[in-house]
């Protein structure tokens, strides 16, 4: 009788064992995969927030290219105006042979089509430009552009997969992946600033010379789509992040 009992015991000791086991080991997968979907989660906000600083750049990279000049395909700028008079015509010629000659792939700058940007536009209400609380809804921008795909910048990358060390399987949904991060921008004329030194930056001080530039304060925005949203799309992302900052141009 009572060796039935120890066995008994013993049987019951192993299944209550097992059972303690079979939980330790299903909280410790519910952890991990925690663990694994927060770490995807900080990836993707870090690589949001690139997006974001990203879309500064091209903010102010879209300010210095009009106020130095525009690219310009030289065979697109029209000829000297009807009634031009022959010295005005010759002025004009020798100016696009000057284009010609320091042209890359037939573009230049056309220093002629230089502008300083004032707020002449009128923005369009998106979700970054909502996220903004200081702005009021009346405000005129510089420009505003929306909805611009940051994977499409990368594709030329990736459509060389051998030399990333891909297949073009993972090539391909990389693809996919990073034409979910979209970002768009805007600036605002804040008005005229002086500052030190030579050069477009407010960061180039290499003299004291007091010089006279226009301020802007760009607003960018870096956003990550939800998987199989349309790239015409750019309501309701899942992550956005919205940044600003002030520049000083040279005038």
């Amino acid at each position: 009788m009572r060796k039935n009992n120890q066995k008994g015991f013993t049987l019951v000791l192993s299944l209550v064992l097992l059972l303690v086991m079979s939980l330790m080991g299903g909280a410790l997968i519910v952890i991990a995969s925690g663990d694994h979907q927060s770490n995807n989660t900080s990836d993707q906000y870090q690589q949001t927030f690139y997006v974001a600083e990203h879309a500064l750049i091209e903010a102010e990279k879209s300010l210095i290219n009009r106020m130095i000049g525009p690219w310009t395909e030289i065979n697109s700028i029209a000829a000297a105006p009807v009634g031009a008079t022959p010295t005005e015509t010759t002025a004009h010629n020798n100016y696009i042979d000057q284009l010609r000659a320091v042209a890359i792939n037939g573009l230049a700058r056309n220093t002629d089509a230089r502008d300083n940007p004032r707020n002449l536009v009128t923005p369009t209400e998106t979700t970054c430009f909502k996220s903004f609380r200081n702005l009021e809804r009346e405000t005129l921008v510089t420009e505003h552009k929306i909805n611009q795909n940051f994977g499409s910048l990368i594709v030329p990358i990736l459509t060389r997969f051998d030399d990333v060390g891909l297949t073009k399987a993972e090539a391909d949904k990389e693809i996919e992946y990073l034409k979910r991060f979209r970002y768009e921008f805007f600036s605002i004329n804040v008005g005229s600033s002086t500052f030190k030194g030579a050069g477009a930056s407010l960061k180039k001080t290499s003299t004291n010379a007091q010089r006279q530039g226009t301020s802007y304060r760009i607003y960018g925005c870096g956003y990550l789509m939800p998987s199989g949203a349309d790239l015409d799309e750019n309501d309701d992302p899942e992550i956005l992040i919205p940044l600003e900052t002030l520049v000083v141009l040279s005038s």
